[in-house]
């Protein structure tokens, strides 16, 4: 079964978000994501200081089977990323919602979150897949 985190924020492209301070979040590609590019072999990863619209590519995963866009879902600049998925991009698989998160940045409008799926909403958007 697929793991949704409670207390996160989803997109349609599959993306998740979690709130990490007063103005930062952490985003990365959910488990139905990543068990639909089965293996994932390479992540290019924005530099710290990019700045995203929401809805801008802001990274890509290749795996195996294909090649996919990371989408912003809000705006904001990049203040980290996961620079051991450059090593061990199999993190994403092995746990995408801990060891396999990809970006952090600080939200240029927390308000964006309310734009995305709850966690309930995201169980039910996927039951439609």
């Amino acid at each position: 079964m697929t793991e949704v985190m409670e207390g996160y924020y989803y997109t349609k492209s599959h993306e998740w978000v979690s709130k990490e301070s007063d103005n930062q979040v952490k985003i990365g590609l959910t488990d139905y994501a990543q068990d639909q590019l089965t293996d994932i072999a390479y992540v290019e990863l924005p530099d710290v200081g990019d700045r995203f619209e929401r809805g801008a590519p802001l990274g890509v995963v290749e795996s195996v089977k294909s090649s996919d866009e990371i989408m912003s879902p809000i705006t904001g600049e990049v203040v980290d990323t996961n620079t051991e998925l450059e090593d061990s991009p199999e993190f994403i698989n092995d746990s995408p919602y801990a060891s396999g998160w990809m970006i952090l940045m600080s939200a240029e409008n927390l308000g964006e979150l309310d734009d995305l799926m709850t966690t309930d909403q995201y169980r039910e958007y996927l039951t439609s897949l």
